[in-house]
């Protein structure tokens, strides 16, 4: 097959990974008599046999509810309650064991099999698809808030227990801490720990005559201090691991090296994954049945927050079955829920962990080798929505606030209500991928409306599920984003691969395919480690002006 050939199969045909070889049960080109056709699974073999980890997945979640609610009137101790928990904590930690050189090897890939310009772009479509949609997730929740109205006065004199503890917290901290850990003073450090503010009491200012006790004034000030706190920064490694990849990709031949080392991890991570999979409905049942067991007066606590919990499940479906839907309509022109379908698995395990970086590694699997989502696309997107991507959240966020304020007998006007607004939609993306992040979160809204912080405690007894079920859409939305993306960016993509085309076998200005690094005069040829091509309406224009549209022509088009 000449390159001519090779090129216009390129642009037409359906794109999919290139098959090398002979698989074991593939035929041979040249058939004979005595070749037989591989034996195909059909009906409902094959349905089993695709779907047998989502089937094992799903019933490992049913079983863990059935077993959280069955021994729970048994009043197990607490060393019991930990047993059962023992296994989903071991599951976890095999999961948030991967997620560092996942995200490390996937983005340095995947941003320098791209280049700079292109990395560019797909950031900007990115960002702004995740702030679009948290900024809609935000406005979704005030006005279910404020339809359903969940938030009763009468809870204050409840059996639940609230804490005294005025927490401080404000935008301006969050939003310097959120620059912070984008920027990073040691890589090292990041992988550990985390900047974040706090206030601590300064040394105490005596007014007045100190050795009379009657007329002295002891006044207590605070002082912002920047410490550290456990955690990955995972936000400062994906934008170091960005910055890395797109120059390395500049560089050309020099850093192919480099590319294929962490190209390598990437792949020997995903096998690991693989093997952790197995182990998905044990770890799946354990984490489950032992939060239902860890909650005290269970049934007490979902009577008498069950229209919040109410107001979150129909504000998270409506976003996943029909406003997802209706986006990845639009731009891809596709049938939404295959697409949605083919997501339960990491659904499932994002809904246990409560954890959209635990949930990572099986999300990779499933978009790349499931939905055949472009590589370079999810190695780039995944990894950042991990981080600033939390539509969940943002909707629990405006929900939480709201009523926190109505259940203290608050009257919010139309500028408080875009403050919720605005400073959910900044405060969701400044998230971390860990369970109850946002409830340090709604702290920083509840300061904005001087709404009480104290209530947030009331929350922190149904945290555990509502996290889950938010985490969900956080997942969910990472999806689609790569999906909308890569389709935006199809041009791009197939420009880059043109020139990667254009690189393995070189034309000369006149037209004439060169053969081993010779021109049409026997002469050895060069290229430069980098070429840059336009997609355009006539096709792809490559550095020597030719036009490629499905057939290598000249100039003039001959």
């Amino acid at each position: 097959m000449d390159q001519s050939e090779k090129f216009s199969d390129y642009l037409f045909a359906k794109m999919g990974p290139p098959i090398i070889g002979n698989n074991d049960n593939e035929c041979p080109r040249k058939t004979t008599d005595s070749c037989e056709a591989p034996i195909e699974l059909t009906g409902f073999r094959k349905w089993f046999s695709e779907n047998l980890m989502l089937l094992v997945t799903l019933s490992g979640v049913l079983f863990g509810v059935v077993l959280g609610f069955s021994l729970r009137t048994l009043n197990l101790s607490h060393d019991s309650i930990m047993l059962i928990s023992y296994p989903g904590e071991l599951f976890m930690r095999m999961l948030k064991l991967m997620i560092l050189p996942l995200v490390i090897s996937s983005l340095i890939a995947g941003s320098a099999s791209l280049n700079a310009r292109m990395n560019g772009r797909i950031a900007l479509r990115t960002i702004c698809y995740f702030a679009s949609t948290s900024f809609f997730n935000a406005l979704l929740g005030i006005c279910l808030v404020l339809l359903i109205h969940p938030g009763d006065p009468g809870l204050h004199s409840s059996k639940i227990s609230t804490s005294d503890d005025n927490k401080t917290a404000n935008l301006l901290d969050s939003l310097l801490d959120l620059g912070r850990n984008i920027f990073p003073d040691n890589l090292f450090q990041a992988s550990f720990q985390q900047a974040h503010t706090v206030y601590v009491p300064k040394t105490n200012i005596v007014i007045g005559n100190s050795t009379d006790n009657d007329t002295a004034n002891v006044i207590q000030v605070l002082q912002r201090e920047i410490h550290y706190r456990p955690g990955t920064n995972t936000l400062g490694i994906v934008f170091f691991c960005l910055v890395f990849g797109t120059l390395l990709g500049t560089i050309g031949g020099k850093g192919q090296v480099v590319i294929d080392f962490f190209s390598a991890i990437f792949d020997v991570v995903m096998r690991m994954v693989t093997c952790v999979m197995w182990l998905t409905p044990i770890g799946i049942s354990s984490v489950i049945a032992g939060k239902i067991l860890d909650v005290n007066d269970l049934s007490l606590v979902m009577y008498q927050l069950c229209w919040f919990i109410v107001t979150i499940a129909i504000g998270v479906f409506f976003y996943q079955l029909v406003v997802m839907q209706f986006i990845y309509f639009v731009f891809l022109r596709r049938n939404p829920f295959k697409f949605y379908c083919g997501l339960i698995h990491p659904m499932l395990t994002a809904f246990a962990t409560a954890s959209t970086a635990a949930a990572l590694p099986i999300t990779f699997r499933s978009m790349n080798d499931k939905l055949r989502i472009d590589p370079r696309i999810t190695r780039f997107v995944l990894p950042i929505g991990c981080n600033i991507n939390m539509d969940g959240t943002a909707l629990f966020i405006a929900v939480a606030s709201i009523f926190i304020a109505q259940m203290s007998g608050m009257t919010l006007g139309f500028g408080e209500l875009v403050t919720v607004l605005l400073t959910s939609t900044a405060a969701s993306m400044s998230s971390a991928s860990v369970p109850s992040a946002a409830l340090v979160l709604l702290l920083v809204v509840l300061s904005a409306i001087d709404a009480p912080v104290t209530d947030v405690t009331l929350l922190f007894t149904i945290d555990w599920f509502v996290d889950r079920i938010r985490t969900t859409n956080n997942m969910l939305g990472d999806c689609y984003a790569a999906a909308v993306v890569e389709e935006l960016s199809k041009k791009e993509l197939m420009a880059l691969d043109a020139a990667v085309l254009y690189q393995d076998t070189p034309v000369t200005p006149n037209g004439h395919i060169v053969a081993n690094g010779q021109n049409d005069l026997g002469r050895k040829t060069s290229l430069p480690d980098s070429v840059i091509v336009e997609m355009g309406n006539n096709g792809v224009t490559m550095p020597n002006g030719l036009i490629l549209n499905g057939s290598i022509v000249d100039k003039q088009g001959k």
